[in-house]
């Protein structure tokens, strides 16, 4: 890992507060198909994720601008994984969604405009915790595997930023409508339940094996 892939993940450490459990770690090697299959999921939503608000919040023009680029790069990481899992034997299939994005997402506002930084809020949570857990595969999963985590991880961190960033801009524009503070602790703290917490299913943002 890189001076600025260390800085970055640093970062990301510091903001989420919360390491992924050990036991996690040590079960994803029994589980690469589940990894990768849950992985390309990921990044295919997020930039689902970010088309829908390109289309809904045409008002914001920060965030059309960061969610047209975000998109692109969350497409190509869809594609490498894809690679990666051709590559390994891997076959791509239907696989239920992990406990962990249906927790968080259930968390955002239903009423404008606290949604739009709920979402930006969200966003920035699981990409930093995306950044943290491709740090910490690094070293566990095949070379192969990990030097794809390696790539893709100052394009992690830079989302998660980026996320931040617009979400406390747009509640500046809003005229500071919610605490932005206590809504980035209430996503940060469902994360820590979520990871931490027993999971009977493996995912790549799942909890801790049960």
């Amino acid at each position: 890992m890189n001076a600025t892939a260390e800085k970055a993940v640093a970062r990301v450490k510091a903001f989420i507060r919360t390491p992924t459990p050990q036991a996690w770690l040590d079960a994803a090697p029994n589980h690469l198909p589940e990894l990768l299959i849950d992985h390309a999921n990921c990044e295919k939503k997020a930039a689902s994720t970010a088309l829908s608000m390109i289309y809904r919040y045409v008002d914001h023009g920060d965030v059309l601008h960061k969610m047209s680029k975000l998109a692109r790069e969350e497409l190509r990481h869809f594609e490498q994984v894809l690679d990666l899992m051709e590559d390994q034997g891997v076959a791509y299939q239907q696989m239920t969604s992990a406990r962990y994005a249906q927790g968080l997402h259930g968390q955002i506002s239903k009423q404008e405009p606290l949604r739009l930084i709920d979402q930006l809020v969200c966003g920035a949570v699981v990409e930093a915790r995306s950044c943290e857990r491709f740090a910490s595969l690094v070293g566990v999963v095949p070379e192969a595997l990990g030097n794809l985590y390696k790539t893709l991880l100052n394009s992690e961190a830079r989302h998660f930023q980026d996320y931040l960033t617009l979400a406390r801009a747009v509640n500046g524009r809003t005229g500071g409508c919610v605490d932005i503070e206590q809504r980035i602790d209430a996503f940060l703290e469902l994360d820590r339940e979520m990871i931490t917490g027993p999971d009977d299913q493996f995912r790549f943002h799942s909890g801790v094996p049960s």
